[in-house]
């Protein structure tokens, strides 16, 4: 995706999204150059796929640019997006699951276990998938991206302690996955 992430405070955030809703392109450009990893992360933990992960975290952004006068609270920015981001992501599924039944043999090939030549990468976002929505939102956003529960909490519309809860139990889903998989690559941690 686009380049680092950083850190942006609730003020300045506040800035840029009352500047880029009187039509400040440039104000805008910076909010999505801070926003789009985040949003790339959770579409991805929705949609499960990399490529569509990025349509559906670009078809956000339009969609935000679009509604941009709508965003009430402009300190809390990021939440307004990533739950544009979640809405368009499931729609994406729907229109998904209408347009792909998957025939009995596409569904074996899907549960089937992975090989050895399956790379770590591959055999981390399959296991990513068992996870509810929420806990793979929280685990992208605090693992991936580096927010704290506390922003997390705030972007999710949960409380920190329910952010941490989530991390524990789905850190613990992806290391029983992965060890059954592989149990020499996760015994160590």
């Amino acid at each position: 995706m686009v380049g680092p992430n950083r850190r942006v405070a609730p003020d300045e955030t506040a800035s840029l999204v009352v500047r880029a809703q009187r039509g400040d392109a440039d104000a805008f450009t910076a909010l999505a150059r801070r926003f789009l990893r985040a949003a790339y992360a959770v579409a991805l933990a929705v949609v499960g796929r990399p490529a569509d992960a990025e349509d559906v975290a670009q078809d956000a952004f339009v969609v935000a640019i679009e509604r941009m006068e709508t965003c009430r609270e402009p300190a809390r920015f990021g939440g307004w997006l990533l739950q544009i981001v979640r809405n368009r992501a499931l729609n994406f599924l729907d229109a998904r699951r209408l347009r792909d039944v998957p025939s009995n043999e596409a569904r074996e090939d899907r549960a089937a276990p992975a090989t050895e030549e399956v790379g770590l990468r591959e055999r981390l976002i399959a296991a990513l998938t068992a996870l509810s929505p929420i806990r793979r939102e929280v685990v992208l956003l605090h693992d991936l991206e580096g927010w704290t529960h506390q922003e997390i909490g705030l972007a999710l519309g949960i409380s920190e302690l329910m952010s941490r809860q989530h991390l524990f139990n789905a850190r613990g889903v992806l290391r029983g996955r992965l060890a059954e998989e592989n149990p020499a690559e996760v015994n160590h941690g």
